[in-house]
Protein backbone atom coordinates (compact mmCIF):
# COMPACT_ATOMS: atom_id res chain seq x y z
CA UNK A 1 0.00 0.00 0.00
CA UNK A 2 1.03 3.44 -0.95
CA UNK A 3 2.44 4.62 2.15
CA UNK A 4 0.77 8.20 1.81
CA UNK A 5 -2.50 6.40 2.70
CA UNK A 6 -3.04 6.14 6.65
CA UNK A 7 -5.16 2.79 6.63
CA UNK A 8 -6.08 0.12 4.38
CA UNK A 9 -9.19 -1.17 2.94
CA UNK A 10 -11.53 -4.23 4.19
CA UNK A 11 -12.47 -4.49 0.54
CA UNK A 12 -11.74 -3.96 -3.07
CA UNK A 13 -13.93 -4.12 -5.42
CA UNK A 14 -12.50 -4.56 -9.43
CA UNK A 15 -12.46 -6.58 -12.59
CA UNK A 16 -15.99 -5.23 -14.08
CA UNK A 17 -17.49 -1.70 -14.72
CA UNK A 18 -18.50 0.21 -12.10
CA UNK A 19 -21.54 2.53 -12.02
CA UNK A 20 -21.53 4.75 -9.40
CA UNK A 21 -24.56 6.95 -10.16
CA UNK A 22 -22.61 10.07 -9.27
CA UNK A 23 -22.35 13.52 -11.05
CA UNK A 24 -19.00 13.91 -10.43
CA UNK A 25 -17.78 10.31 -12.28
CA UNK A 26 -19.47 8.50 -14.93
CA UNK A 27 -17.67 5.48 -15.13
CA UNK A 28 -15.07 3.66 -12.52
CA UNK A 29 -13.00 0.62 -12.86
CA UNK A 30 -12.46 -0.53 -8.85
CA UNK A 31 -14.19 1.52 -5.42
CA UNK A 32 -12.62 0.62 -1.66
CA UNK A 33 -14.62 0.14 1.18
CA UNK A 34 -13.76 0.39 5.04
CA UNK A 35 -16.03 -0.31 7.57
CA UNK A 36 -19.02 -0.28 5.48
CA UNK A 37 -18.84 3.05 3.27
CA UNK A 38 -17.20 3.73 -0.27
CA UNK A 39 -13.83 4.83 0.49
CA UNK A 40 -12.58 5.33 -2.80
CA UNK A 41 -13.67 5.49 -6.41
CA UNK A 42 -11.15 5.32 -9.58
CA UNK A 43 -9.14 3.07 -11.59
CA UNK A 44 -7.80 0.03 -10.96
CA UNK A 45 -4.35 1.10 -10.35
CA UNK A 46 -5.20 4.09 -8.44
CA UNK A 47 -7.01 2.12 -5.93
CA UNK A 48 -4.34 -0.45 -5.53
CA UNK A 49 -2.90 2.28 -2.79
CA UNK A 50 -5.74 1.16 -0.34
CA UNK A 51 -4.30 -2.45 -0.41
CA UNK A 52 -3.48 -3.91 2.64
CA UNK A 53 -2.25 -7.21 3.83
CA UNK A 54 -6.26 -7.49 5.18
CA UNK A 55 -8.12 -6.42 2.49
CA UNK A 56 -10.00 -8.72 0.58
CA UNK A 57 -10.63 -8.02 -3.20
CA UNK A 58 -13.94 -8.66 -5.27
CA UNK A 59 -13.42 -9.93 -9.06
CA UNK A 60 -16.71 -8.72 -10.66
CA UNK A 61 -15.64 -11.23 -13.28
CA UNK A 62 -16.74 -8.56 -16.22
CA UNK A 63 -19.89 -7.97 -14.37
CA UNK A 64 -21.70 -4.25 -13.45
CA UNK A 65 -21.69 -2.67 -10.28
CA UNK A 66 -23.80 -0.08 -9.22
CA UNK A 67 -25.17 0.97 -6.10
CA UNK A 68 -28.34 -0.52 -4.19
CA UNK A 69 -31.54 0.47 -5.80
CA UNK A 70 -33.97 1.91 -3.85
CA UNK A 71 -37.91 1.65 -3.88
CA UNK A 72 -39.70 4.72 -2.88
CA UNK A 73 -42.74 3.62 -2.38
CA UNK A 74 -43.60 0.19 -1.30
CA UNK A 75 -45.53 -1.46 1.41
CA UNK A 76 -42.95 -4.24 2.46
CA UNK A 77 -44.40 -5.77 5.97
CA UNK A 78 -48.32 -6.62 3.83
CA UNK A 79 -46.15 -8.12 0.78
CA UNK A 80 -44.18 -10.18 3.24
CA UNK A 81 -47.23 -11.05 5.25
CA UNK A 82 -49.37 -11.84 2.04
CA UNK A 83 -46.23 -14.10 1.09
CA UNK A 84 -46.51 -16.01 4.81
CA UNK A 85 -49.91 -16.43 5.83
CA UNK A 86 -52.59 -14.90 3.21
CA UNK A 87 -54.04 -16.64 -0.16
CA UNK A 88 -52.14 -14.74 -3.03
CA UNK A 89 -52.82 -14.97 -7.01
CA UNK A 90 -52.29 -12.05 -9.65
CA UNK A 91 -53.81 -9.42 -10.50
CA UNK A 92 -54.17 -10.71 -14.64
CA UNK A 93 -56.44 -13.64 -12.75
CA UNK A 94 -60.19 -14.08 -13.97
CA UNK A 95 -62.98 -14.54 -12.04
CA UNK A 96 -62.83 -18.51 -12.59
CA UNK A 97 -58.72 -18.31 -11.81
CA UNK A 98 -59.79 -16.62 -7.95
CA UNK A 99 -62.46 -18.72 -7.01
CA UNK A 100 -60.13 -21.69 -8.25
CA UNK A 101 -57.46 -20.40 -5.99
CA UNK A 102 -60.09 -19.66 -3.02
CA UNK A 103 -60.98 -23.70 -3.04
CA UNK A 104 -57.77 -24.75 -3.49
CA UNK A 105 -57.19 -22.83 -0.01
CA UNK A 106 -59.82 -23.63 1.48
CA UNK A 107 -59.01 -27.24 1.34
CA UNK A 108 -56.09 -26.31 3.72
CA UNK A 109 -58.72 -24.39 6.44
CA UNK A 110 -60.84 -25.13 9.08
CA UNK A 111 -64.48 -25.25 8.49
CA UNK A 112 -64.30 -21.32 10.15
CA UNK A 113 -61.07 -19.68 9.70
CA UNK A 114 -61.08 -16.44 7.65
CA UNK A 115 -59.64 -16.19 4.41
CA UNK A 116 -58.00 -13.21 3.65
CA UNK A 117 -55.63 -12.86 0.54
CA UNK A 118 -54.95 -10.75 -2.56
CA UNK A 119 -54.70 -8.88 -5.49
CA UNK A 120 -57.92 -8.62 -7.79
CA UNK A 121 -57.68 -6.71 -10.62
CA UNK A 122 -59.03 -3.22 -10.25
CA UNK A 123 -60.92 -4.09 -14.30
CA UNK A 124 -63.08 -6.82 -12.47
CA UNK A 125 -65.08 -4.23 -10.60
CA UNK A 126 -68.40 -4.77 -12.56
CA UNK A 127 -67.90 -8.74 -12.47
CA UNK A 128 -67.50 -9.17 -8.63
CA UNK A 129 -70.50 -7.35 -8.74
CA UNK A 130 -72.84 -9.33 -9.99
CA UNK A 131 -74.67 -11.95 -7.40
CA UNK A 132 -73.41 -14.99 -9.58
CA UNK A 133 -69.74 -14.33 -8.73
CA UNK A 134 -70.42 -14.26 -5.01
CA UNK A 135 -72.15 -17.54 -4.77
CA UNK A 136 -69.65 -18.81 -6.85
CA UNK A 137 -67.04 -17.38 -4.00
CA UNK A 138 -69.08 -18.82 -1.31
CA UNK A 139 -69.26 -22.01 -2.79
CA UNK A 140 -65.52 -22.16 -3.43
CA UNK A 141 -64.72 -21.00 0.09
CA UNK A 142 -67.23 -23.99 1.60
CA UNK A 143 -68.98 -21.51 3.97
CA UNK A 144 -65.89 -19.79 5.61
CA UNK A 145 -65.74 -15.92 5.70
CA UNK A 146 -63.47 -14.99 2.99
CA UNK A 147 -62.08 -11.01 2.22
CA UNK A 148 -59.74 -10.38 -0.81
CA UNK A 149 -58.49 -7.01 -1.79
CA UNK A 150 -57.76 -5.52 -5.02
CA UNK A 151 -54.55 -4.70 -7.09
CA UNK A 152 -54.68 -1.32 -5.84
CA UNK A 153 -55.51 -2.25 -1.75
CA UNK A 154 -57.90 0.15 -2.03
CA UNK A 155 -61.26 -2.17 -2.60
CA UNK A 156 -62.22 -5.30 -1.05
CA UNK A 157 -64.46 -8.10 -2.19
CA UNK A 158 -66.24 -10.23 0.78
CA UNK A 159 -68.26 -13.61 0.93
CA UNK A 160 -71.67 -13.66 2.42
CA UNK A 161 -70.24 -15.00 5.59
CA UNK A 162 -68.11 -12.30 5.95
CA UNK A 163 -70.93 -9.60 5.11
CA UNK A 164 -73.17 -11.72 7.93
CA UNK A 165 -70.09 -11.65 10.63
CA UNK A 166 -69.61 -7.68 9.87
CA UNK A 167 -73.39 -7.10 10.16
CA UNK A 168 -73.66 -5.66 6.35
CA UNK A 169 -77.10 -5.88 4.27
CA UNK A 170 -79.46 -4.00 2.56
CA UNK A 171 -80.63 -1.75 5.59
CA UNK A 172 -76.56 -0.75 6.48
CA UNK A 173 -75.77 2.72 5.21
CA UNK A 174 -72.61 3.66 3.38
CA UNK A 175 -69.36 4.79 5.69
CA UNK A 176 -67.92 8.00 5.53
CA UNK A 177 -65.11 7.67 2.56
CA UNK A 178 -66.25 4.36 1.52
CA UNK A 179 -69.10 2.60 -0.57
CA UNK A 180 -70.80 -0.47 -0.39
CA UNK A 181 -71.52 -1.56 -4.16
CA UNK A 182 -75.37 -3.20 -3.69
CA UNK A 183 -77.98 -4.74 -6.20
CA UNK A 184 -79.86 -2.72 -8.08
CA UNK A 185 -82.63 -5.14 -8.62
CA UNK A 186 -82.71 -5.92 -4.32
CA UNK A 187 -80.34 -3.36 -2.68
CA UNK A 188 -78.49 -6.84 -1.18
CA UNK A 189 -74.63 -5.75 -0.96
CA UNK A 190 -72.75 -7.35 -3.59
CA UNK A 191 -69.82 -7.99 -1.30
CA UNK A 192 -67.81 -5.65 -3.52
CA UNK A 193 -66.73 -2.74 -1.01
CA UNK A 194 -65.19 0.48 -1.90
CA UNK A 195 -62.12 2.38 0.09
CA UNK A 196 -63.86 2.54 3.41
CA UNK A 197 -66.20 0.21 3.26
CA UNK A 198 -63.92 -2.41 3.64
CA UNK A 199 -62.88 -1.61 6.82
CA UNK A 200 -66.15 -2.62 8.69
CA UNK A 201 -64.79 -6.48 7.52
CA UNK A 202 -61.49 -5.74 8.14
CA UNK A 203 -62.99 -4.92 11.92
CA UNK A 204 -64.38 -8.74 11.97
CA UNK A 205 -61.76 -9.86 10.67
CA UNK A 206 -58.79 -8.54 12.33
CA UNK A 207 -58.47 -10.56 15.58
CA UNK A 208 -58.73 -13.47 14.03
CA UNK A 209 -56.04 -13.10 11.99
CA UNK A 210 -53.66 -10.38 13.39
CA UNK A 211 -50.34 -11.46 13.84
CA UNK A 212 -47.89 -11.48 16.75
CA UNK A 213 -44.91 -9.56 17.60
CA UNK A 214 -42.67 -11.97 15.92
CA UNK A 215 -44.80 -12.89 12.97
CA UNK A 216 -44.63 -8.72 11.96
CA UNK A 217 -40.97 -8.87 12.42
CA UNK A 218 -40.88 -12.34 10.42
CA UNK A 219 -43.46 -10.64 7.48
CA UNK A 220 -40.94 -7.58 8.01
CA UNK A 221 -37.90 -9.70 7.56
CA UNK A 222 -39.06 -11.63 4.84
CA UNK A 223 -40.13 -8.60 2.69
CA UNK A 224 -36.95 -7.33 2.92
CA UNK A 225 -35.42 -10.16 1.65
CA UNK A 226 -37.79 -10.25 -1.22
CA UNK A 227 -36.15 -6.90 -1.92
CA UNK A 228 -32.60 -7.69 -1.85
CA UNK A 229 -33.39 -10.12 -4.36
CA UNK A 230 -33.96 -7.51 -6.41
CA UNK A 231 -31.09 -5.24 -5.98
CA UNK A 232 -32.75 -3.00 -3.13
CA UNK A 233 -30.93 -1.54 -0.33
CA UNK A 234 -33.05 1.19 0.64
CA UNK A 235 -36.78 1.92 0.82
CA UNK A 236 -39.58 3.51 2.39
CA UNK A 237 -42.95 2.40 3.55
CA UNK A 238 -45.30 4.48 2.04
CA UNK A 239 -48.34 3.42 4.89
CA UNK A 240 -46.64 1.86 8.17
CA UNK A 241 -49.25 1.23 11.39
CA UNK A 242 -47.18 0.85 14.82
CA UNK A 243 -46.95 -3.17 15.18
CA UNK A 244 -44.55 -2.42 11.93
CA UNK A 245 -42.71 0.29 13.38
CA UNK A 246 -42.15 -2.07 16.38
CA UNK A 247 -40.91 -4.53 14.01
CA UNK A 248 -38.56 -2.70 12.52
CA UNK A 249 -36.98 -1.12 15.62
CA UNK A 250 -36.73 -5.01 17.05
CA UNK A 251 -34.35 -6.20 13.89
CA UNK A 252 -32.87 -3.16 14.07
CA UNK A 253 -31.58 -3.71 17.68
CA UNK A 254 -31.14 -7.60 16.83
CA UNK A 255 -28.49 -6.38 14.26
CA UNK A 256 -31.17 -7.83 11.37
CA UNK A 257 -32.36 -4.53 9.41
CA UNK A 258 -29.90 -4.94 6.61
CA UNK A 259 -31.33 -1.96 4.35
CA UNK A 260 -32.33 1.66 5.09
CA UNK A 261 -35.57 2.03 5.49
CA UNK A 262 -38.12 5.65 5.95
CA UNK A 263 -41.09 4.74 7.84
CA UNK A 264 -44.50 6.95 6.83
CA UNK A 265 -46.75 6.95 9.56
CA UNK A 266 -50.18 6.63 8.88
CA UNK A 267 -52.29 9.63 9.03
CA UNK A 268 -55.38 8.88 8.07
CA UNK A 269 -56.54 4.99 7.30
CA UNK A 270 -59.65 4.33 4.98
CA UNK A 271 -57.77 0.80 3.76
CA UNK A 272 -55.69 -0.99 6.35
CA UNK A 273 -57.99 -0.51 9.63
CA UNK A 274 -54.65 0.26 11.61
CA UNK A 275 -55.66 0.91 15.51
CA UNK A 276 -52.92 3.98 15.89
CA UNK A 277 -53.28 6.63 12.98
CA UNK A 278 -51.67 10.55 13.05
CA UNK A 279 -50.76 12.13 16.70
CA UNK A 280 -50.68 8.35 17.97
CA UNK A 281 -48.27 6.97 16.06
CA UNK A 282 -45.69 10.19 16.15
CA UNK A 283 -46.06 9.81 19.56
CA UNK A 284 -43.45 6.83 18.84
CA UNK A 285 -41.43 8.43 16.88
CA UNK A 286 -38.65 9.12 19.06
CA UNK A 287 -38.40 5.56 20.72
CA UNK A 288 -38.69 3.69 17.47
CA UNK A 289 -36.12 5.36 15.88
CA UNK A 290 -33.39 3.21 14.82
CA UNK A 291 -29.84 3.60 12.84
CA UNK A 292 -31.53 2.02 9.98
CA UNK A 293 -35.00 3.00 10.83
CA UNK A 294 -36.05 6.56 10.46
CA UNK A 295 -40.00 7.09 10.94
CA UNK A 296 -39.27 10.47 9.47
CA UNK A 297 -42.60 11.10 6.97
CA UNK A 298 -46.36 10.98 8.03
CA UNK A 299 -48.98 9.59 5.05
CA UNK A 300 -52.03 11.44 4.47
CA UNK A 301 -54.04 9.13 2.10
CA UNK A 302 -56.38 12.71 0.12
CA UNK A 303 -58.29 10.72 -2.04
CA UNK A 304 -58.77 7.09 -3.10
CA UNK A 305 -58.26 5.49 -6.90
CA UNK A 306 -60.26 6.35 -10.02
CA UNK A 307 -61.53 2.99 -11.17
CA UNK A 308 -63.60 3.64 -7.90
CA UNK A 309 -64.39 6.91 -8.64
CA UNK A 310 -62.77 8.02 -5.16
CA UNK A 311 -60.03 10.17 -6.63
CA UNK A 312 -60.20 13.89 -7.12
CA UNK A 313 -60.45 15.61 -10.76
CA UNK A 314 -60.28 19.12 -12.26
CA UNK A 315 -62.83 17.77 -14.59
CA UNK A 316 -65.19 15.06 -14.13
CA UNK A 317 -65.17 11.29 -14.64
CA UNK A 318 -66.71 9.62 -17.93
CA UNK A 319 -70.79 9.62 -17.84
CA UNK A 320 -72.27 6.75 -15.60
CA UNK A 321 -75.57 5.46 -14.57
CA UNK A 322 -74.37 5.81 -11.19
CA UNK A 323 -72.71 9.20 -10.86
CA UNK A 324 -74.28 10.58 -13.89
CA UNK A 325 -72.35 13.13 -15.78
CA UNK A 326 -70.79 15.85 -13.72
CA UNK A 327 -68.78 13.70 -10.47
CA UNK A 328 -65.50 14.60 -10.11
CA UNK A 329 -64.71 12.25 -6.94
CA UNK A 330 -63.41 14.23 -3.85
CA UNK A 331 -60.86 14.84 -1.24
CA UNK A 332 -60.95 13.15 2.08
CA UNK A 333 -60.58 16.22 3.91
CA UNK A 334 -60.66 19.90 3.06
CA UNK A 335 -57.68 21.99 1.98
CA UNK A 336 -58.15 23.54 5.69
CA UNK A 337 -57.06 20.18 7.63
CA UNK A 338 -54.37 18.89 4.94
CA UNK A 339 -52.87 22.85 5.64
CA UNK A 340 -52.79 22.20 9.27
CA UNK A 341 -51.27 18.41 9.33
CA UNK A 342 -48.35 19.86 7.16
CA UNK A 343 -47.89 23.08 9.15
CA UNK A 344 -47.69 20.96 12.52
CA UNK A 345 -45.52 18.20 11.46
CA UNK A 346 -43.51 20.66 9.57
CA UNK A 347 -43.19 22.20 13.18
CA UNK A 348 -41.97 18.78 14.48
CA UNK A 349 -39.36 18.31 11.57
CA UNK A 350 -41.31 15.47 9.51
CA UNK A 351 -41.67 15.29 6.11
CA UNK A 352 -45.07 13.89 4.29
CA UNK A 353 -46.37 11.61 1.66
CA UNK A 354 -49.85 12.22 0.12
CA UNK A 355 -51.69 9.75 -1.98
CA UNK A 356 -53.21 11.88 -4.89
CA UNK A 357 -54.46 9.80 -8.10
CA UNK A 358 -56.60 12.45 -9.35
CA UNK A 359 -55.39 15.95 -10.57
CA UNK A 360 -57.99 17.71 -7.99
CA UNK A 361 -55.77 16.23 -5.04
CA UNK A 362 -52.18 16.91 -6.74
CA UNK A 363 -52.91 20.36 -7.01
CA UNK A 364 -54.12 20.82 -3.36
CA UNK A 365 -51.18 19.51 -2.01
CA UNK A 366 -49.33 22.05 -4.33
CA UNK A 367 -51.31 24.66 -3.39
CA UNK A 368 -50.86 23.55 0.82
CA UNK A 369 -46.50 23.35 0.39
CA UNK A 370 -46.76 26.91 -1.72
CA UNK A 371 -48.53 27.91 1.67
CA UNK A 372 -46.04 26.35 3.63
CA UNK A 373 -43.05 27.34 2.28
CA UNK A 374 -44.30 30.48 2.34
CA UNK A 375 -44.44 30.18 6.07
CA UNK A 376 -40.42 29.49 5.90
CA UNK A 377 -40.27 25.83 6.27
CA UNK A 378 -37.74 24.95 3.77
CA UNK A 379 -36.64 21.80 5.01
CA UNK A 380 -39.73 19.41 4.95
CA UNK A 381 -39.83 17.05 2.15
CA UNK A 382 -42.92 16.65 0.27
CA UNK A 383 -43.65 14.07 -1.82
CA UNK A 384 -47.24 13.51 -4.06
CA UNK A 385 -47.44 9.78 -4.57
CA UNK A 386 -48.72 8.34 -7.43
CA UNK A 387 -49.73 11.37 -9.18
CA UNK A 388 -50.18 9.75 -12.62
CA UNK A 389 -52.64 12.84 -13.21
CA UNK A 390 -51.47 16.46 -13.40
CA UNK A 391 -52.37 19.34 -14.73
CA UNK A 392 -50.34 21.09 -17.28
CA UNK A 393 -50.11 24.19 -15.58
CA UNK A 394 -49.13 22.38 -11.97
CA UNK A 395 -45.97 20.60 -14.10
CA UNK A 396 -43.53 23.48 -13.32
CA UNK A 397 -44.88 23.44 -9.49
CA UNK A 398 -42.69 20.62 -8.29
CA UNK A 399 -39.63 22.31 -9.33
CA UNK A 400 -40.81 25.62 -7.80
CA UNK A 401 -42.07 24.43 -4.66
CA UNK A 402 -39.54 21.37 -3.93
CA UNK A 403 -42.41 18.78 -4.27
CA UNK A 404 -41.26 14.99 -5.13
CA UNK A 405 -42.70 13.13 -7.38
CA UNK A 406 -43.14 9.73 -6.29
CA UNK A 407 -43.96 7.74 -9.44
CA UNK A 408 -45.82 4.77 -8.58
CA UNK A 409 -46.72 1.80 -8.68
CA UNK A 410 -45.27 0.87 -12.47
CA UNK A 411 -48.04 2.35 -14.47
CA UNK A 412 -46.35 4.07 -17.35
CA UNK A 413 -46.99 1.57 -19.82
CA UNK A 414 -50.08 -0.56 -21.04
CA UNK A 415 -51.56 -2.73 -18.42
CA UNK A 416 -54.24 -3.82 -15.93
CA UNK A 417 -54.60 -1.32 -14.15
CA UNK A 418 -54.27 1.79 -16.88
CA UNK A 419 -57.44 -0.39 -18.91
CA UNK A 420 -59.15 0.18 -15.39
CA UNK A 421 -58.41 3.66 -15.97
CA UNK A 422 -59.56 3.99 -19.32
CA UNK A 423 -63.31 2.86 -18.21
CA UNK A 424 -63.62 5.84 -16.22
CA UNK A 425 -61.06 8.49 -17.21
CA UNK A 426 -60.91 10.50 -21.28
CA UNK A 427 -58.54 8.14 -23.53
CA UNK A 428 -56.76 11.35 -23.82
CA UNK A 429 -56.02 11.73 -20.05
CA UNK A 430 -55.11 7.91 -19.98
CA UNK A 431 -52.70 8.61 -22.86
CA UNK A 432 -50.82 11.01 -21.43
CA UNK A 433 -50.66 8.77 -17.69
CA UNK A 434 -47.32 9.98 -15.47
CA UNK A 435 -46.05 12.89 -17.51
CA UNK A 436 -42.20 12.06 -16.62
CA UNK A 437 -40.61 13.42 -19.36
CA UNK A 438 -42.57 16.55 -18.35
CA UNK A 439 -41.35 16.58 -14.76
CA UNK A 440 -38.04 16.11 -15.64
CA UNK A 441 -37.85 18.80 -18.07
CA UNK A 442 -39.28 20.84 -15.89
CA UNK A 443 -36.54 20.26 -13.10
CA UNK A 444 -39.07 18.12 -10.79
CA UNK A 445 -37.51 15.36 -8.39
CA UNK A 446 -38.77 12.07 -10.23
CA UNK A 447 -38.31 9.13 -7.69
CA UNK A 448 -39.02 5.71 -8.53
CA UNK A 449 -41.90 3.50 -6.00
CA UNK A 450 -43.08 -0.73 -6.90
CA UNK A 451 -46.05 0.04 -5.05
CA UNK A 452 -45.22 -3.52 -4.05
CA UNK A 453 -47.68 -5.66 -3.29
CA UNK A 454 -50.14 -3.52 -5.48
CA UNK A 455 -47.66 -4.16 -8.21
CA UNK A 456 -46.94 -8.07 -8.59
CA UNK A 457 -43.30 -8.00 -7.80
CA UNK A 458 -40.73 -4.95 -6.59
CA UNK A 459 -38.45 -5.68 -9.37
CA UNK A 460 -37.22 -2.11 -10.16
CA UNK A 461 -36.01 -3.26 -14.17
CA UNK A 462 -39.61 -3.51 -14.60
CA UNK A 463 -40.03 0.14 -14.25
CA UNK A 464 -36.89 1.28 -15.93
CA UNK A 465 -37.89 -0.90 -18.42
CA UNK A 466 -41.07 0.86 -18.75
CA UNK A 467 -39.97 3.85 -18.43
CA UNK A 468 -37.41 3.77 -21.33
CA UNK A 469 -39.80 1.94 -23.61
CA UNK A 470 -43.51 3.11 -22.11
CA UNK A 471 -44.29 -0.39 -23.62
CA UNK A 472 -45.29 -3.51 -21.66
CA UNK A 473 -41.95 -5.16 -20.22
CA UNK A 474 -44.07 -8.16 -19.71
CA UNK A 475 -44.74 -8.15 -23.82
CA UNK A 476 -48.64 -9.08 -22.58
CA UNK A 477 -49.83 -5.90 -23.81
CA UNK A 478 -49.04 -4.19 -27.27
CA UNK A 479 -48.54 -0.56 -28.27
CA UNK A 480 -47.11 2.35 -25.67
CA UNK A 481 -48.49 4.51 -23.36
CA UNK A 482 -48.00 8.20 -24.44
CA UNK A 483 -44.17 7.47 -26.10
CA UNK A 484 -43.15 11.28 -25.45
CA UNK A 485 -42.94 10.71 -21.82
CA UNK A 486 -40.16 8.58 -22.69
CA UNK A 487 -37.13 9.25 -20.58
CA UNK A 488 -33.18 7.66 -20.80
CA UNK A 489 -32.32 4.47 -19.35
CA UNK A 490 -29.67 6.88 -17.51
CA UNK A 491 -32.51 9.19 -16.19
CA UNK A 492 -34.69 6.00 -14.80
CA UNK A 493 -31.79 4.37 -13.12
CA UNK A 494 -31.48 8.23 -11.22
CA UNK A 495 -34.96 7.49 -10.80
CA UNK A 496 -34.33 4.09 -8.94
CA UNK A 497 -31.31 5.31 -6.98
CA UNK A 498 -30.36 9.07 -5.83
CA UNK A 499 -33.45 10.62 -6.89
CA UNK A 500 -34.93 7.79 -4.04
CA UNK A 501 -32.35 8.91 -1.93
CA UNK A 502 -32.77 12.42 -2.17
CA UNK A 503 -36.64 12.46 -1.96
CA UNK A 504 -36.37 9.48 1.37
CA UNK A 505 -33.71 12.35 2.65
CA UNK A 506 -30.77 9.88 2.59
CA UNK A 507 -29.15 11.24 0.14
CA UNK A 508 -25.89 11.99 2.12
CA UNK A 509 -26.21 7.91 3.65
CA UNK A 510 -26.63 6.21 0.18
CA UNK A 511 -27.61 5.94 -3.53
CA UNK A 512 -24.42 6.67 -5.31
CA UNK A 513 -20.97 4.54 -4.51
CA UNK A 514 -19.32 7.98 -3.64
CA UNK A 515 -16.74 8.20 -0.96
CA UNK A 516 -18.33 8.26 2.31
CA UNK A 517 -21.37 6.50 1.69
CA UNK A 518 -22.80 3.42 3.22
CA UNK A 519 -21.39 1.13 0.73
CA UNK A 520 -24.67 -0.59 -0.65
CA UNK A 521 -24.54 -2.34 -4.01
CA UNK A 522 -25.44 -4.64 -6.37
CA UNK A 523 -23.75 -6.80 -8.88
CA UNK A 524 -25.39 -7.90 -12.30
CA UNK A 525 -23.26 -10.26 -14.91
CA UNK A 526 -25.02 -8.04 -17.65
CA UNK A 527 -24.46 -4.06 -18.18
CA UNK A 528 -27.76 -2.55 -18.98
CA UNK A 529 -26.22 -0.11 -21.10
CA UNK A 530 -24.86 -2.78 -23.85
CA UNK A 531 -28.23 -4.98 -23.13
CA UNK A 532 -31.21 -4.59 -25.89
CA UNK A 533 -33.81 -2.40 -23.52
CA UNK A 534 -36.30 -5.67 -23.80
CA UNK A 535 -34.32 -7.27 -21.45
CA UNK A 536 -34.08 -5.40 -18.73
CA UNK A 537 -36.84 -6.76 -17.30
CA UNK A 538 -35.15 -9.83 -16.58
CA UNK A 539 -31.77 -8.16 -14.61
CA UNK A 540 -30.98 -10.12 -11.38
CA UNK A 541 -28.22 -9.11 -9.01
CA UNK A 542 -25.58 -11.67 -8.86
CA UNK A 543 -25.44 -10.39 -5.22
CA UNK A 544 -26.68 -7.72 -3.45
CA UNK A 545 -24.62 -5.56 -0.56
CA UNK A 546 -25.47 -3.68 2.39
CA UNK A 547 -22.98 -1.62 4.16
CA UNK A 548 -20.69 -3.86 2.60
CA UNK A 549 -21.63 -7.23 3.51
CA UNK A 550 -23.60 -9.18 1.49
CA UNK A 551 -27.02 -10.06 2.06
CA UNK A 552 -28.10 -11.74 -0.67
CA UNK A 553 -26.35 -13.72 -3.44
CA UNK A 554 -28.14 -15.96 -6.33
CA UNK A 555 -28.64 -19.41 -6.21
Amino acid sequence: MNAVEPFAADLLVTGGTVYPVDPERSRAEAFAVRDGRILAVGSAADLERWRGPETRTMDLAGGFAMPGLIDVHNHHAHAGRAELYELAFPNTASLDDIVDAVRRYAATRGPDEWIVGSNWGTGLLDELSRPAARRALDDAAGGRPVLLTDDSHHNRWASSRALTLAGIDARTPDPEAGHILRDPATGEPTGVLLEAAGLLVEAVAAPAVALTAEQDRAASARGIEILHSYGITAFQDAAISLPQMRALAALDADGGLDAWVVSSMTVNDQIFGYAELGDALLAHRDELTTTHHRPDFVKIFLDGTPPAHSGAFLDPYLPSAEYGDDFHGGTTMPAEELLDWLRRTAAQGVSAKIHCTGDASVRMVLDAVETIRAEGHTRPIYQIAHGQFIAAEDLPRFAQLGVVADISPFLWFPGVIADALGTVRPAEEVAGLQPNRSLIDAGALVAGGSDWPVSETPNPWEGIQGLVTRADPSGRRPGTLGPEQAITLAEAIEVFTVNGARAMGLDDTTGSLAPGLSADFAVFDDNPFALPVEKLVHLRPRATYFAGRAVHRRE
